[in-house]
Protein backbone atom coordinates (compact mmCIF):
# COMPACT_ATOMS: atom_id res chain seq x y z
CA UNK A 1 0.00 0.00 0.00
CA UNK A 2 0.90 3.45 -1.21
CA UNK A 3 -0.04 6.10 1.54
CA UNK A 4 0.62 9.90 0.33
CA UNK A 5 0.61 12.38 3.19
CA UNK A 6 0.50 16.10 2.82
CA UNK A 7 1.42 18.37 5.98
CA UNK A 8 0.39 22.09 5.63
CA UNK A 9 1.10 23.19 9.00
CA UNK A 10 3.68 22.06 11.96
CA UNK A 11 0.97 20.99 13.65
CA UNK A 12 -0.04 18.62 10.73
CA UNK A 13 3.02 16.84 11.59
CA UNK A 14 2.34 16.10 15.24
CA UNK A 15 -0.61 15.01 13.98
CA UNK A 16 0.16 12.14 11.38
CA UNK A 17 3.61 10.90 12.56
CA UNK A 18 2.33 8.53 14.74
CA UNK A 19 0.44 7.22 12.51
CA UNK A 20 3.35 6.75 9.92
CA UNK A 21 5.89 5.06 12.10
CA UNK A 22 3.13 2.55 12.48
CA UNK A 23 2.25 2.50 9.19
CA UNK A 24 6.11 2.70 8.04
CA UNK A 25 6.61 -0.72 10.69
CA UNK A 26 3.28 -2.63 8.76
CA UNK A 27 5.49 -2.12 5.39
CA UNK A 28 3.25 0.77 3.79
CA UNK A 29 5.43 3.27 1.79
CA UNK A 30 4.64 6.78 3.18
CA UNK A 31 5.12 9.64 0.72
CA UNK A 32 5.07 12.94 2.66
CA UNK A 33 4.75 16.23 0.90
CA UNK A 34 4.57 19.25 2.36
CA UNK A 35 4.37 23.00 1.59
CA UNK A 36 6.48 25.88 3.22
CA UNK A 37 4.88 26.90 6.67
CA UNK A 38 6.77 28.46 9.61
CA UNK A 39 8.74 25.51 11.74
CA UNK A 40 7.39 22.58 9.82
CA UNK A 41 10.32 21.81 7.67
CA UNK A 42 12.75 22.48 10.12
CA UNK A 43 10.36 19.78 12.55
CA UNK A 44 11.33 17.03 9.53
CA UNK A 45 14.32 17.46 9.25
CA UNK A 46 15.13 17.05 13.46
CA UNK A 47 12.88 13.90 13.44
CA UNK A 48 15.08 12.69 10.77
CA UNK A 49 12.05 12.24 8.03
CA UNK A 50 12.05 12.41 4.45
CA UNK A 51 10.16 14.40 2.65
CA UNK A 52 9.65 16.47 -0.82
CA UNK A 53 8.71 20.04 -0.34
CA UNK A 54 6.36 21.20 -3.25
CA UNK A 55 6.61 24.63 -2.64
CA UNK A 56 9.54 25.32 -0.88
CA UNK A 57 10.05 29.20 -2.26
CA UNK A 58 6.89 29.66 -0.03
CA UNK A 59 4.11 32.33 -1.59
CA UNK A 60 2.45 35.56 -0.51
CA UNK A 61 0.01 36.05 1.95
CA UNK A 62 -2.26 38.00 -0.45
CA UNK A 63 -5.24 36.80 -2.41
CA UNK A 64 -3.42 36.41 -5.29
CA UNK A 65 -0.43 35.10 -3.67
CA UNK A 66 -2.52 32.08 -2.32
CA UNK A 67 -3.88 31.34 -5.38
CA UNK A 68 -0.87 31.40 -7.20
CA UNK A 69 0.61 28.67 -4.65
CA UNK A 70 -2.21 26.87 -5.06
CA UNK A 71 -1.88 26.52 -8.66
CA UNK A 72 1.81 25.17 -8.42
CA UNK A 73 0.81 23.13 -5.57
CA UNK A 74 -1.70 21.35 -7.31
CA UNK A 75 0.55 21.20 -10.38
CA UNK A 76 3.59 19.56 -8.73
CA UNK A 77 1.74 17.63 -6.70
CA UNK A 78 -0.39 15.81 -9.45
CA UNK A 79 3.05 15.08 -11.75
CA UNK A 80 4.28 13.67 -7.50
CA UNK A 81 1.21 11.29 -8.28
CA UNK A 82 1.57 10.71 -11.67
CA UNK A 83 5.24 9.28 -10.81
CA UNK A 84 4.58 7.52 -7.73
CA UNK A 85 0.72 6.02 -8.36
CA UNK A 86 -0.07 6.50 -4.39
CA UNK A 87 -3.02 4.04 -3.67
CA UNK A 88 -5.05 6.82 -1.15
CA UNK A 89 -4.37 10.51 -0.07
CA UNK A 90 -4.65 12.07 3.01
CA UNK A 91 -4.11 15.30 5.03
CA UNK A 92 -5.24 18.70 5.05
CA UNK A 93 -5.02 20.16 1.91
CA UNK A 94 -7.36 21.59 -0.98
CA UNK A 95 -4.93 20.29 -3.40
CA UNK A 96 -5.49 16.72 -2.84
CA UNK A 97 -9.20 17.04 -3.21
CA UNK A 98 -8.30 18.41 -6.97
CA UNK A 99 -5.52 16.01 -7.72
CA UNK A 100 -7.38 13.14 -6.00
CA UNK A 101 -10.54 13.57 -8.02
CA UNK A 102 -8.56 14.11 -11.01
CA UNK A 103 -6.93 10.96 -11.30
CA UNK A 104 -9.35 8.59 -9.39
CA UNK A 105 -7.27 8.34 -6.14
CA UNK A 106 -9.18 8.03 -2.77
CA UNK A 107 -9.22 11.22 -0.34
CA UNK A 108 -9.32 11.34 3.34
CA UNK A 109 -9.61 14.75 4.47
CA UNK A 110 -8.92 15.60 7.84
CA UNK A 111 -9.67 18.70 9.92
CA UNK A 112 -11.37 19.63 13.41
CA UNK A 113 -12.24 23.52 12.63
CA UNK A 114 -15.93 23.83 11.96
CA UNK A 115 -16.70 24.89 7.92
CA UNK A 116 -18.51 28.15 9.04
CA UNK A 117 -14.67 28.95 10.59
CA UNK A 118 -12.95 28.33 7.37
CA UNK A 119 -15.07 28.47 4.71
CA UNK A 120 -12.99 28.99 1.53
CA UNK A 121 -11.28 26.02 2.70
CA UNK A 122 -14.35 23.60 3.30
CA UNK A 123 -15.94 25.28 -0.53
CA UNK A 124 -12.80 24.30 -2.20
CA UNK A 125 -11.70 20.86 -0.70
CA UNK A 126 -14.86 18.79 0.83
CA UNK A 127 -16.58 18.87 -2.39
CA UNK A 128 -14.19 16.02 -4.01
CA UNK A 129 -12.91 14.64 -0.59
CA UNK A 130 -14.32 10.82 -0.18
CA UNK A 131 -14.34 11.36 3.34
CA UNK A 132 -13.52 13.67 6.09
CA UNK A 133 -12.52 12.76 9.35
CA UNK A 134 -13.96 15.40 11.78
CA UNK A 135 -14.37 15.72 15.80
CA UNK A 136 -17.86 14.80 16.98
CA UNK A 137 -18.50 18.45 17.73
CA UNK A 138 -16.94 19.81 15.04
CA UNK A 139 -19.56 20.95 11.84
CA UNK A 140 -18.73 20.51 8.06
CA UNK A 141 -21.54 22.28 7.05
CA UNK A 142 -23.42 20.70 4.02
CA UNK A 143 -20.27 18.13 3.55
CA UNK A 144 -20.99 16.57 7.15
CA UNK A 145 -22.82 13.60 5.59
CA UNK A 146 -19.55 12.37 3.72
CA UNK A 147 -17.93 13.17 7.68
CA UNK A 148 -16.55 10.35 9.76
CA UNK A 149 -17.14 11.20 13.32
CA UNK A 150 -15.06 10.25 16.15
CA UNK A 151 -14.93 10.99 20.10
CA UNK A 152 -11.00 12.91 20.44
CA UNK A 153 -9.46 15.57 18.89
CA UNK A 154 -6.13 15.50 16.85
CA UNK A 155 -4.02 17.04 19.36
CA UNK A 156 -4.74 13.40 20.89
CA UNK A 157 -2.91 11.74 18.09
CA UNK A 158 0.15 13.07 19.53
CA UNK A 159 -0.65 14.39 23.05
CA UNK A 160 -2.39 11.04 24.63
CA UNK A 161 -0.74 9.76 27.01
CA UNK A 162 -0.05 6.42 24.86
CA UNK A 163 2.18 8.34 23.03
CA UNK A 164 3.49 11.04 24.73
CA UNK A 165 4.89 11.64 28.31
CA UNK A 166 6.11 14.40 29.37
CA UNK A 167 9.74 14.81 30.44
CA UNK A 168 11.46 17.15 33.09
CA UNK A 169 15.06 16.39 31.97
CA UNK A 170 14.30 17.74 28.65
CA UNK A 171 13.12 21.14 29.73
CA UNK A 172 16.01 21.19 32.49
CA UNK A 173 17.97 21.76 28.98
CA UNK A 174 15.97 25.10 28.82
CA UNK A 175 15.52 26.35 32.25
CA UNK A 176 15.18 25.09 36.15
CA UNK A 177 11.20 23.19 35.21
CA UNK A 178 10.81 23.38 39.32
CA UNK A 179 10.51 26.99 39.10
CA UNK A 180 6.75 28.33 38.30
CA UNK A 181 6.37 29.64 35.11
CA UNK A 182 4.03 30.61 32.22
CA UNK A 183 3.64 30.17 28.92
CA UNK A 184 2.50 33.03 26.31
CA UNK A 185 1.94 32.55 22.56
CA UNK A 186 1.81 35.05 20.59
CA UNK A 187 -0.06 33.44 16.52
CA UNK A 188 0.32 36.01 13.22
CA UNK A 189 -3.32 35.94 12.55
CA UNK A 190 -2.53 35.79 8.84
CA UNK A 191 -4.12 33.00 7.40
CA UNK A 192 -7.42 33.95 4.76
CA UNK A 193 -9.89 32.59 7.57
CA UNK A 194 -8.21 34.75 10.31
CA UNK A 195 -9.24 38.22 8.10
CA UNK A 196 -10.99 40.63 10.59
CA UNK A 197 -9.76 38.24 13.91
CA UNK A 198 -8.03 39.74 16.32
CA UNK A 199 -5.80 38.75 19.44
CA UNK A 200 -3.14 39.97 21.91
CA UNK A 201 -2.34 42.87 21.51
CA UNK A 202 0.89 44.89 22.40
CA UNK A 203 -0.58 47.15 25.83
CA UNK A 204 -3.19 43.67 26.64
CA UNK A 205 0.90 41.69 26.66
CA UNK A 206 1.88 44.06 28.99
CA UNK A 207 -1.13 43.94 31.37
CA UNK A 208 -0.72 39.88 31.25
CA UNK A 209 2.94 40.35 31.88
CA UNK A 210 2.61 42.86 34.68
CA UNK A 211 -0.32 40.47 36.05
CA UNK A 212 2.30 37.05 35.80
CA UNK A 213 5.35 38.13 37.06
CA UNK A 214 5.03 38.16 40.83
CA UNK A 215 3.78 34.18 40.55
CA UNK A 216 6.90 32.87 37.88
CA UNK A 217 8.72 33.05 35.24
CA UNK A 218 7.63 34.02 31.57
CA UNK A 219 8.04 33.07 28.11
CA UNK A 220 7.08 33.58 24.93
CA UNK A 221 6.48 31.73 21.93
CA UNK A 222 5.64 33.83 19.14
CA UNK A 223 5.03 33.11 15.30
CA UNK A 224 4.94 37.23 14.60
CA UNK A 225 8.03 39.87 15.50
CA UNK A 226 7.96 40.37 18.94
CA UNK A 227 8.06 44.14 20.57
CA UNK A 228 11.41 44.65 21.61
CA UNK A 229 10.28 44.91 25.06
CA UNK A 230 8.89 41.09 24.98
CA UNK A 231 12.07 40.00 23.28
CA UNK A 232 13.72 39.24 26.75
CA UNK A 233 10.79 36.60 27.44
CA UNK A 234 11.20 34.92 24.09
CA UNK A 235 12.21 31.12 24.50
CA UNK A 236 14.26 29.67 22.03
CA UNK A 237 14.15 25.47 21.79
CA UNK A 238 14.03 22.86 19.64
CA UNK A 239 10.53 22.82 18.31
CA UNK A 240 10.45 18.81 19.28
CA UNK A 241 10.60 19.92 22.77
CA UNK A 242 7.61 22.54 22.94
CA UNK A 243 4.93 19.78 24.71
CA UNK A 244 7.28 19.32 27.17
CA UNK A 245 8.32 22.08 28.10
CA UNK A 246 4.18 23.35 27.57
CA UNK A 247 3.39 20.43 29.92
CA UNK A 248 4.88 21.56 33.14
CA UNK A 249 3.86 25.60 33.07
CA UNK A 250 1.81 26.52 35.24
CA UNK A 251 -0.55 28.38 32.63
CA UNK A 252 -0.76 28.74 29.29
CA UNK A 253 -2.01 32.34 27.80
CA UNK A 254 -2.08 33.39 23.98
CA UNK A 255 -4.29 33.63 21.06
CA UNK A 256 -3.24 30.40 19.25
CA UNK A 257 -6.12 27.74 18.86
CA UNK A 258 -3.90 24.77 18.76
CA UNK A 259 -1.67 25.53 21.82
CA UNK A 260 -4.12 26.47 23.41
CA UNK A 261 -6.24 22.64 22.94
CA UNK A 262 -2.78 20.99 23.12
CA UNK A 263 -2.40 23.17 26.49
CA UNK A 264 -6.27 21.69 27.72
CA UNK A 265 -5.63 17.96 26.53
CA UNK A 266 -2.28 18.66 28.65
CA UNK A 267 -4.33 18.89 31.72
CA UNK A 268 -2.50 22.64 31.71
CA UNK A 269 -5.39 25.57 32.33
CA UNK A 270 -5.28 27.74 28.86
CA UNK A 271 -6.69 31.24 28.63
CA UNK A 272 -7.50 31.86 24.61
CA UNK A 273 -8.13 35.41 23.99
CA UNK A 274 -9.02 35.89 20.37
CA UNK A 275 -11.94 36.26 18.31
CA UNK A 276 -12.61 32.89 17.34
CA UNK A 277 -13.98 32.32 20.88
CA UNK A 278 -17.26 30.44 20.65
CA UNK A 279 -17.07 29.81 16.88
CA UNK A 280 -15.06 26.29 17.12
CA UNK A 281 -16.60 22.99 18.30
CA UNK A 282 -13.54 21.36 19.89
CA UNK A 283 -12.79 24.11 21.66
CA UNK A 284 -16.31 24.82 22.57
CA UNK A 285 -16.11 21.61 23.97
CA UNK A 286 -12.74 21.75 26.21
CA UNK A 287 -13.75 25.00 27.87
CA UNK A 288 -17.71 24.62 28.54
CA UNK A 289 -18.29 20.75 29.28
CA UNK A 290 -14.88 19.85 30.06
CA UNK A 291 -13.63 23.25 32.13
CA UNK A 292 -9.77 22.67 30.65
CA UNK A 293 -9.43 26.33 29.40
CA UNK A 294 -11.19 29.58 29.35
CA UNK A 295 -12.25 31.36 26.37
CA UNK A 296 -12.29 35.04 26.03
CA UNK A 297 -13.07 37.39 23.28
CA UNK A 298 -11.44 40.42 22.77
CA UNK A 299 -14.75 42.88 23.80
CA UNK A 300 -13.74 41.43 26.98
CA UNK A 301 -10.78 42.33 28.37
CA UNK A 302 -11.37 43.23 31.82
CA UNK A 303 -12.88 39.59 31.98
CA UNK A 304 -9.43 38.13 30.58
CA UNK A 305 -7.61 39.82 33.64
CA UNK A 306 -9.84 38.46 36.05
CA UNK A 307 -9.60 34.86 35.00
CA UNK A 308 -6.05 34.79 34.59
CA UNK A 309 -6.07 36.55 38.35
CA UNK A 310 -8.60 33.52 39.81
CA UNK A 311 -5.77 31.19 38.00
CA UNK A 312 -3.03 32.03 39.59
CA UNK A 313 -4.70 32.15 42.80
CA UNK A 314 -6.44 29.53 42.34
CA UNK A 315 -6.00 26.20 45.35
CA UNK A 316 -4.80 23.26 44.60
CA UNK A 317 -4.93 24.18 40.50
CA UNK A 318 -2.64 21.48 39.26
CA UNK A 319 -4.76 18.99 41.09
CA UNK A 320 -8.04 20.04 40.14
CA UNK A 321 -6.68 20.29 36.25
CA UNK A 322 -5.21 16.67 36.16
CA UNK A 323 -9.05 15.86 37.45
CA UNK A 324 -10.36 17.42 34.39
CA UNK A 325 -8.18 15.91 32.04
CA UNK A 326 -8.42 12.46 33.78
CA UNK A 327 -12.70 12.95 32.72
CA UNK A 328 -12.09 13.93 29.25
CA UNK A 329 -9.12 11.07 28.57
CA UNK A 330 -11.98 8.51 29.62
CA UNK A 331 -14.37 9.70 27.19
CA UNK A 332 -12.35 9.88 24.22
CA UNK A 333 -10.18 7.72 22.03
CA UNK A 334 -6.55 7.27 21.10
CA UNK A 335 -6.20 9.13 17.73
CA UNK A 336 -3.46 7.96 16.27
CA UNK A 337 -4.39 4.63 16.61
CA UNK A 338 -7.84 5.29 14.86
CA UNK A 339 -6.27 7.38 11.84
CA UNK A 340 -3.80 4.34 11.63
CA UNK A 341 -6.62 1.65 11.70
CA UNK A 342 -8.67 4.43 9.20
CA UNK A 343 -6.12 4.68 6.59
CA UNK A 344 -5.10 0.90 6.15
CA UNK A 345 -8.73 -0.13 6.37
CA UNK A 346 -9.97 1.84 3.95
CA UNK A 347 -12.61 2.59 2.90
CA UNK A 348 -13.68 -0.77 4.40
CA UNK A 349 -13.40 1.48 7.56
CA UNK A 350 -15.87 3.46 5.95
CA UNK A 351 -18.89 1.28 6.36
CA UNK A 352 -17.30 -0.46 9.64
CA UNK A 353 -17.74 3.25 11.41
CA UNK A 354 -21.13 3.76 9.75
CA UNK A 355 -22.67 -0.01 11.07
CA UNK A 356 -21.38 0.77 14.24
CA UNK A 357 -20.10 4.14 15.22
CA UNK A 358 -18.70 2.48 18.84
CA UNK A 359 -16.35 0.72 17.19
CA UNK A 360 -13.97 3.60 17.81
CA UNK A 361 -13.66 2.57 21.29
CA UNK A 362 -11.76 0.11 20.59
CA UNK A 363 -8.51 2.44 20.12
CA UNK A 364 -8.15 3.57 23.99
Amino acid sequence: MKILVYLGHPAHYHLYKNAIVAWENKGYQVFLLIKKKDILEELLRKAGLEYHNILSEGRKDSKLGILIGTIKRAYRLFFFCIRNKPDILTGTSVENSFVGKILNIPIVNLNEDDASVVPLYAKLSYPWATSILNPSVCNSGKWDKKAIKYESYQELAYLHPNHFRPDQKIVAQYFNPEKSYFILRFARLNAHHDAGIQGIGTDIAQNIIDILKPYGDIYITSERKLEPQFEQYRIKINPLDMHHVLAFAQIYIGDSQTMAAEAGVLGVPFVRFNDFVGRIGYLRELEDVYHLGYGIRTSEVPELYEVITELITMKDRKEVFSQKRKKMLSEKIDYAQFLTWFIENYPESVNDMKTDPNFQYNFR
